[in-house]
Formats: C-alpha cells, sequence, structure tokens
C-alpha cells in the first residue's frame, strides 16, 4: 500500500483545478461559439424580412393604389395608407471632386463644407494660432478636406427634382422611390 503525502494531495488538487478550469473555459467557448451562429442566423434572418417589407413598401403597394389611382387609402379601422416618395443621393466613390465641381458650376457650392487643418509638433501651440493664413509662410503644409453633408445632399436632390431640375448621375448615386407609410389609429 503506497502512501500518500501531502504534496501528493495538494499536486492532485491543483491538476484537479486546472483540469476544472479548462473544462469551464471550453464550455464558455463553445456556448459563446453557439450564440455566434445564432446571431449570425438571426441577422440573416432580420436582412432577408427587411428586404421583403422593403419590397412590399415600395412596389407591392404603391403599385396596387396606382392601378386603382389613388396614392393614399384609409382602412376601416382608422389606419391610413400613404405612398410617398423619397429621395436618396450620394457622391460616388472616387467622385468627389468632379461631383464638387458640379456643385460650384450650378452655384450650389454653399452646402460643401470645408476643413483645413494644419498640424503642428509637441510645444507648438503659439504657433498653432497662426493656423492658415501664416501656414505657407511658417514651412507648414495644410491638409483640406471638403465634403458635403449626406442629408442636405438629398434634401438638395429631393428640391432639384421636385423643380424639375436633374443631377448628374455619373458623379452621384441618385435613387428615388416609393415608401409606403402606414398609420395606425391610437
Amino acid at each position: 500500500m503506497t502512501t500518500l503525502t501531502l504534496d501528493d494531495l495538494e499536486v492532485d488538487q491543483l491538476q484537479l483545478a486546472e483540469k476544472t478550469d479548462i473544462q469551464t473555459l471550453s464550455h464558455y467557448c463553445q456556448e459563446l461559439q453557439a450564440y455566434e451562429e445564432e446571431i449570425a442566423d438571426i441577422e440573416e434572418k432580420l436582412k432577408y424580412k427587411k428586404e421583403k417589407a422593403d419590397k412590399i413598401s415600395s412596389e407591392i403597394i404603391p403599385n396596387l393604389l396606382a392601378e386603382q389611382g389613388l396614392s393614399s387609402l384609409k382602412l376601416a379601422d382608422g389606419s391610413s395608407i400613404d405612398v410617398r416618395k423619397t429621395y436618396r443621393c450620394t457622391i460616388k466613390k472616387d467622385m468627389n471632386e468632379s461631383a464638387h465641381n458640379w456643385l460650384r458650376e450650378n452655384g450650389l457650392d454653399d452646402i460643401i463644407k470645408n476643413e483645413v487643418a494644419v498640424t503642428f509638433g509637441k510645444g507648438e501651440d503659439s504657433r498653432a494660432q497662426d493656423l492658415l493664413s501664416l501656414a505657407g509662410q511658417n514651412g507648414y503644409e495644410p491638409t483640406q478636406r471638403q465634403k458635403v453633408e449626406p442629408m442636405t445632399l438629398m434634401a438638395l436632390f429631393r428640391e432639384r427634382v421636385e423643380a424639375g431640375l436633374d443631377m448628374p448621375s455619373d458623379s452621384f448615386n441618385l435613387l428615388i422611390q416609393d415608401k409606403t407609410k402606414i398609420s395606425r389609429k391610437k
């Protein structure tokens, strides 16, 4: 018969603790993987449902109402259905300069935000006060960033369409879409 020493018991206890920690870690890794798979599945189902809802909202209901010569309808329960145009406009990738030039040429440059920045090194706070007008004289190279806010661009597009004016599709992504809104009676 072998005699167990206190050292043997401590080693056994340590191995048991390490095994338990690995089993716990393994359990949580499997649980995390299961949740991630479930989330991906739910996101895929949500994407599918959004696409279906969008098709019904932007195509099916507007077409059915248009066939009846209607753009809105009141239901017996007091709810109402309205079809309205939505407008989307973004600047195409790599077409910023072209889009900004078109806006300037058409007197619409007031929607272009123009950000000019100069980077100063550590301890140059006093020189930073001289900023843009003195940047060139002091050997700094300012960076410039121009942009148009997306909501402002969409509003401009809507205004132009409603006024019978166009925008170049070679510089802008343009979309006019019907959208159904159901207002439920409260």
